[in-house]
Parts: structure tokens; C-alpha cells; sequence
């Protein structure tokens, strides 16, 4: 049975709270920094189409996290996840969640109790970014987990589930920039929400900021966070790239 998809978590399945993401940013360093991400790439939606095809299992449901300037381990340690093994490719990742959420990832079983209520965290380091991906997870969106996360540095993470139930978010320091559901990105909390340039900024992504529906508005999160981040994602990284597998407590 695949774990719950996160619609009955606080913040997660209906609208976005605005706790945590009301704090005033510096107008002049809000300016800068997104007309400096508007210049960095030129991502786009239509770069990312190849997500759900490539992973139909990760396009149904899955949470992407980075991390600025830390380790895969120590953003494992962020996550309150014993490390488990190496695998290599995000296919690998994949199967080793079907292998746990079946009940028989006998690694896990020799760590911890499998009555505990966990999820499985993959991490790799990508460009000076830790990456977690979460299939079928969504704990780099939650608002009481995110600032643990995303201590001292930079975060973003977009998530989706099973029903499209979506967000995005980014923050630095403690601090909520922007926090918004892709499917509706008129409606958008944190210090630089309405700052001068983020419309374009999103209209770049493939967004429709002004309330219209995009149907490729989980491609737009993708190229969004490669503008954040200046980390280009794609199939041949991703399957050539070594993950340290994970086991987070659900909250």
C-alpha cells in the first residue's frame, strides 16, 4: 500500500497557510535577487516534459528538495533519516521505494522497527546543492519541517501528489521568499510574493500568474528551481548520479 500522499497534513492538501511566510525582506535585496535568477537560465516548462515521462511512478507523486552549501549526509541528518545504502540512478531510487513500500526492504527492517511510520528520502549533491527526492513523499513541503532543513542556507522544493495537490517553495535563513501552489500561482505568500519582477519571473517558467491554468505547471516548478538554484536536472544526470538512501519519521 502506497503511504498517504500528504492531504491530510496541515498546509498540504488545502489552501496554503500563511504562517511562517509573512516575513519582510530587504525591498532592495528582493529586487536584485530576482532580476539576478530571471538572467541566470533560460528554463523553461517545456525543458522538463521529460520528467513524466522518463518517471510516470515520480510524475503521479514526489517531493524535490535542495539545499544549499551541505552534504548529502548532513541533509539526511536534517531530515531525521538513518542512511541505509548506495544506489546509483534515480530508476534505482525508484525501485528500492516500491522494495519498502512493499514491506520487504529488509536494510530498513535491520534499521529501525518497520512499524515505525516512515518514508524513504533519497539524497545526492548536484552544482553545491544537496537533492533529496521523495516518491510518493512530501516532507520537504511541510512548514514545520522546512526551516530545520533549511538552517543557515538557501531551500527549494516542489511537491506534488496523487491528486495534484501541489507546492513550491523557497526560502533562505529561516525566512519564506515565495510559497505557492503551482496550479494557482496568482495566489502567492512569503517576503517576495509581489516583489517587483516575479511575475516575469514566473511568466518565464511557464507559470500563469495571472490565475490562468497551465496544464505543464509541474514542468514550470522544475524550471523555476533551476533558475533558483542554477542546477539543471535531467534523465542522464539523474541516472548517473549516487544516492544515499533514507528513512525520515513521518511527523
Amino acid at each position: 500500500m502506497r503511504p498517504p500522499t500528504g492531504l491530510d497534513r496541515p498546509g498540504v492538501g488545502g489552501r496554503t497557510r500563511r504562517s511562517g511566510c509573512e516575513r519582510p525582506g530587504c525591498a532592495a535585496g528582493v529586487v536584485g535577487a530576482v532580476r539576478q535568477h530571471l538572467g541566470m537560465t533560460a528554463a523553461h516548462a517545456t525543458d522538463y516534459t521529460w520528467f513524466e515521462q522518463r518517471y510516470p511512478v515520480l510524475g503521479e507523486a514526489y517531493c524535490l528538495t535542495q539545499v544549499e552549501g551541505i552534504g548529502a549526509e548532513e541533509l539526511l541528518r536534517r531530515f531525521d533519516a538513518p542512511a541505509g545504502r548506495e544506489v546509483t540512478g534515480l530508476d534505482a531510487v525508484i525501485a528500492a521505494w516500491e522494495t519498502f513500500d512493499d514491506g520487504e526492504d529488509e536494510e530498513a527492517e535491520a534499521l529501525f522497527d518497520l512499524d515505525e511510520d516512515r518514508l524513504l528520502v533519497a539524497v545526492t549533491e548536484l552544482d553545491g546543492w544537496a537533492l533529496a527526492i521523495e516518491p510518493y513523499g512530501y516532507l520537504g513541503s511541510l512548514h514545520d519541517v522546512i526551516p530545520r532543513l533549511a538552517e543557515g542556507t538557501r531551500l527549494v522544493s516542489h511537491f506534488r501528489n496523487a491528486n495534484a495537490v501541489d507546492h513550491f517553495n523557497w526560502w533562505e535563513h529561516g525566512s519564506c521568499r515565495l510559497q505557492f501552489e503551482p496550479l494557482f500561482a496568482d495566489q502567492r505568500h512569503g517576503s517576495d510574493a509581489d516583489a517587483p519582477g516575479i511575475v516575469g519571473l514566473l511568466a518565464a517558467c511557464g507559470f500563469q500568474p495571472d490565475g490562468g491554468r497551465h496544464p505543464l505547471h509541474t514542468e514550470a516548478a522544475f524550471a523555476l528551481a533551476e533558475r533558483l538554484t542554477d542546477v539543471r536536472l535531467g534523465p542522464e544526470r539523474l541516472e548517473a548520479a549516487t544516492f544515499r538512501l533514507g528513512y525520515a519519521p513521518r511527523p
